[in-house]
């Protein structure tokens, strides 16, 4: 298989490959052989003829081009080391392997900031999915009971939309408008978010429709792919700061870039991260940012998913891997074409034009209220860590509060001093830890909370393992805190909504007060 550029040299697993030749085959119809590879664990795959045999279809391609480490392990929970599915997916994956990725003059690689050594996640891994077969529970689907929801969401905000559309005066349309934005956040929380992650269900189609129901509401799944897989899920909270800046724009030639979209892309409106400098305003941050949550997904419809799948890239993270396809394209434009044709036009035909813009409007404001609540008070809150890599790299980073304190440290030195039975120290930059690092639940083990939420009370849980269905967050949350509590891992709650999202708005005060950044 010859990548772009030069013939690739000879190394101990077959072809060298550089990160420039693997940037080239992200998709099949910008890749100049019309081959995709990706790499997992620095051997490169190419999955060409694989993803038509694939049992996520198509969801394969967001691994094109790109190391997909982190996909790799978190979507294949069963895979564990010497247990039968890691040997059936070794001899799977053996058959497509081509080569190595490395380092070359011309495409220079920083190391990771993740470490994949120590036996914390297996060990995770392995507990919860023996948990969930005790239990009967399907990882994909859960019980049934998140079917059973999304019948009940789409039913209220066709509803809604209807009565926005035909009831008169001002107060019936206008409360109609509210219960059709509140539905949408929920449809987004609830259906879509399992779908497009391919929790949803055991079948490929009914996945493909849940995720299909963020375009049913105006904005694009696959921007939110590229943006929520690509970017947020991988590298919660980390910043790379490496020769841009902060600024996260790529040249599309090859980045590594390890960075967190959530924690950057509000700047400078609003700072998220300890990295990025306090302006003055920032000080008033806690008291404007619930006024700026409410345009999330306006933002998101008019402004974000335009802007993707015109430059093909959302800030560092090359976007190839869905808009590459004419056909996402044209599923892109018919969906916002349509959608805006019953959530605009037909308001504006019946309520008249002015009337009808504002109930759009006042549907998108809590709409985009509510999604960001859900959002935001599980990774930007008091107590929660954060993390930082630059050209070094390696084993000495670690997550940090913005503060500069290390409580996983804290914990495992205490436990090592204490030489408690059993314990084993993990490095601080361990992928799964960081993840429990940089994320906060709230009302843990409610299923009232998990239902309302869509699983993203259970935050931790979910990031850990997001190809399990949300409903399955509440059976699984006792064995991930236990694990967490035998490695010396934080695991940390807030009690109930409203306790985390007053904390978090007191982090937002602290990092708007502090005076020079870390």
């Amino acid at each position: 298989l010859p990548p772009a550029g030069d013939t690739p040299k000879r190394g101990p697993s077959g072809p060298s490959f550089s990160l420039v030749d693997l940037s080239s085959h992200a998709h099949p119809s910008t890749s100049p052989d019309g081959r995709i590879m990706t790499v997992v664990h620095k051997k490169v795959y190419d999955l060409t003829d694989f993803v038509a045999k694939h049992p996520g279809g198509d969801l394969l391609y967001l691994a094109g081009g790109r190391d997909s480490t982190v996909l790799w392990e978190t979507y294949h929970p069963t895979v564990t080391p010497g247990s039968k599915a890691a040997a059936k997916m070794a001899a799977v994956m053996k058959k497509y392997e081509v080569g190595v990725l490395v380092e070359s003059d011309a495409s220079p690689m920083s190391p990771s900031f993740y470490d994949w050594n120590s036996d914390f996640y297996p060990t995770l891994k392995k507990r919860v999915c023996e948990l969930l077969k005790e239990k009967g529970l399907d990882r994909r689907g859960g019980g049934g009971s998140i079917h059973v929801k999304a019948v009940c969401l789409l039913l209220i905000f066709w509803s809604s939309l209807a009565g926005m559309c035909l009831t008169t005066g001002y107060l019936k349309p206008l409360i109609c408008c509210i219960a059709m934005g509140l539905s949408a956040s929920f449809i987004g929380t609830c259906i879509q978010h399992d779908g497009s992650h391919g929790a949803f269900s055991n079948h490929l189609w009914l996945n493909k429709a849940a995720g299909w129901t963020l375009d049913m509401i105006g904005a694009s799944a696959f921007t939110w792919e590229v943006q929520h897989m690509l970017g947020h899920h991988p590298y919660t909270n980390l910043l790379d700061v490496s020769g841009f800046g902060g600024t996260q724009e790529g040249d599309g030639s090859g980045d590594d870039i390890e960075s967190d979209p959530d924690v950057f892309s509000s700047y400078p409106l609003m700072r998220m991260h300890p990295f990025h400098e306090a302006e003055w305003y920032h000080k008033y941050q806690h008291l404007y940012a619930p006024f700026l949550f409410s345009f999330m997904t306006l933002a998101k419809v008019f402004t974000q998913d335009i802007e993707i799948i015109t430059k093909m890239r959302l800030y560092h993270i090359d976007a190839t891997c869905r808009y590459g396809s004419w056909l996402n394209r044209l599923r892109f434009w018919a969906m916002k074409a349509i959608s805006m044709v019953y959530m605009v036009a037909l308001p504006i035909y019946f309520q008249g034009v002015g009337k009808g813009l504002l109930l759009f409007a006042v549907g998108h404001l809590a709409c985009g209220e509510m999604l960001a609540t859900m959002f935001i008070v599980n990774h930007v809150i008091e107590g929660v860590a954060f993390a930082k890599k630059n050209a070094e790299g390696g084993p000495t980073f670690k997550p940090t509060t913005w503060k500069g304190a290390t409580p996983m440290e804290e914990t495992q030195e205490k436990m090592a001093e204490a030489k408690v039975e059993g314990f084993k120290k993990i490095p601080m930059n361990d992928w799964a830890a960081v993840q429990c690092q940089t994320s906060v639940n709230w009302s843990v083990g409610s299923a009232f909370w998990n239902h309302f939420s869509g699983g993203l009370n259970h935050q931790i849980e979910h990031h850990l393992f997001p190809s399990i269905c949300h409903t399955n967050y509440v059976h699984m949350q006792g064995v991930v805190k236990r694990t967490c509590e035998e490695y010396g891992v934080p695991y940390q709650a807030a009690g109930s909504l409203p306790d985390a999202y007053l904390s978090m708005l007191r982090h937002l005060k602290n990092l708007g007060n502090e005076t020079k950044s870390k």
